[in-house]
C-alpha cells in the first residue's frame, strides 16, 4: 500500500487531535449548541458558492440517496462533533483524546457486524495493544484503577460520540454512493445544518465576538471541511478498519496540544501509554493477513 494512503487519515487525526484543545476553549465563551451549528453554517458558506452546481447537476441522485446522507450528516457532522462541545463542559482535551481512541475498536466491531469483514491479525492485536495504551493514558498509570474511577458526563458523551464516528465510517463504507467526494461532503453539511438548527434556537445562541470568531473559523474551515474530506478520501483508499486505527494517535497528539496551549504536562503514563498506542497503529497496519482463514476446498 503507498505511504502516501496514510497521509489523509493522520492529516485529519492531527486537526482533530487540535480541535479537542478548540473545545477546551469554547467552554465559557461559547454555548455548545451554538458553535456546533455555527462551525457548519461556515463551512455551507464556504462551500455553497463552489459546489453548487455540482450538487445540482446531481440532484437526481441526492434525492434518491437523501435518508442515507442525512443519516451520515447526522452520525459523522450532528452528533460526532456536537456531543463532543457538551462534553468538553465536565471532561478535559487529553480525556476527549483518549475516549475518541476507542473509534478503531468500534469500527472492527461494527465492520464485523453489518460488513462481515473479518478482523486482522495486526488490527485485533494492534487494536487490543492500543486500548491498553489507553488504559494506561486514563487510569494515570495504572489501569486497574479505572474500576475504582466514577465516569464523568463528558466521559460518557465521548463514548457515544466515538461510537456515532466508528458507525459513519462503517456505514460510509457500506453504502458506496454514486457521488464526487466533494459533492459527497456537501450534501452531508447541507442535513448537518438542518440537524443542529433546532437545538441552535432552543438553545443559548451565543453572539460572535472577537474571543470566539477565531475558534469558529478553526472549528468550520480546518476541522470541519478539511478533515471531513479526508476521512473520506482514507475510507475509501485504506478501508474504514484501517483508517480509524489512526485516531488511536489522537491521546498523544492531543496530550502534546493540551500541553503547549494549555499548560497540561507529561507525566510518565503520557509517554508510556503512547508508545503503545503507536505501536498499535503500526501493528494494524503492517500486519494485514486475517485473523481467521476460511478453509478452502479442494478441487
Amino acid at each position: 500500500m503507498p505511504l502516501l494512503y496514510f497521509l489523509p487519515p493522520l492529516g485529519a487525526v492531527l486537526i482533530w487531535s487540535g480541535n479537542m484543545t478548540i473545545n477546551q476553549l469554547t467552554v465559557g465563551t461559547i454555548a455548545p449548541s451554538s458553535i456546533a451549528f455555527l462551525r457548519w453554517l461556515l463551512a455551507l458558506a464556504v462551500l455553497t458558492p463552489f459546489l453548487l452546481p455540482a450538487a445540482w447537476r446531481h440532484r437526481h441522485t441526492i434525492r434518491r440517496e437523501w435518508i442515507k446522507l442525512a443519516t451520515l450528516g447526522l452520525l459523522g457532522m450532528g452528533l460526532w462533533q456536537g456531543l463532543a462541545y457538551v462534553a468538553a463542559e465536565t471532561t478535559s482535551a487529553t480525556n476527549m483524546g483518549i475516549l475518541a481512541a476507542m473509534v478503531p475498536l468500534l469500527t472492527v466491531l461494527l465492520s464485523a457486524l453489518i460488513l462481515r469483514e473479518a478482523p486482522s491479525l495486526g488490527g485485533t492485536v494492534g487494536g487490543l495493544l492500543a486500548l491498553f495504551g489507553v488504559m494506561v493514558l486514563l487510569g494515570r498509570g495504572d489501569p486497574l484503577s479505572l474500576l475504582q474511577l466514577e465516569v464523568a458526563l463528558g466521559d460518557l458523551l465521548m463514548v457515544i460520540a466515538a461510537t456515532c464516528y466508528a458507525l459513519y465510517g462503517v456505514m460510509l463504507k457500506r453504502w458506496p454512493l454514486d457521488l464526487p467526494p466533494w459533492v459527497l461532503l456537501y450534501a452531508q453539511v447541507v442535513f448537518a445544518v438542518l440537524f443542529l438548527l433546532p437545538p441552535y434556537l432552543m438553545g443559548p445562541m451565543t453572539p460572535v465576538d472577537g474571543q470566539n470568531v477565531w475558534l469558529i473559523l478553526y472549528a468550520g474551515i480546518p476541522a470541519s471541511i478539511i478533515t471531513t474530506f479526508l476521512w473520506m478520501r482514507a475510507i475509501r483508499q485504506i478501508g474504514a478498519s484501517q483508517a480509524s486505527i489512526f485516531i488511536n494517535l489522537m491521546p498523544l497528539f492531543s496530550a502534546l496540544i493540551a500541553m503547549a496551549y494549555l499548560g497540561e504536562r507529561i507525566a510518565a503514563f503520557h509517554l508510556v501509554g503512547g508508545a503503545m498506542v503507536l505501536s498499535g497503529v503500526l501493528m494494524a497496519q503492517t500486519l494485514t493477513q486475517p485473523l481467521i482463514r476460511r478453509a478452502t476446498r479442494s478441487p
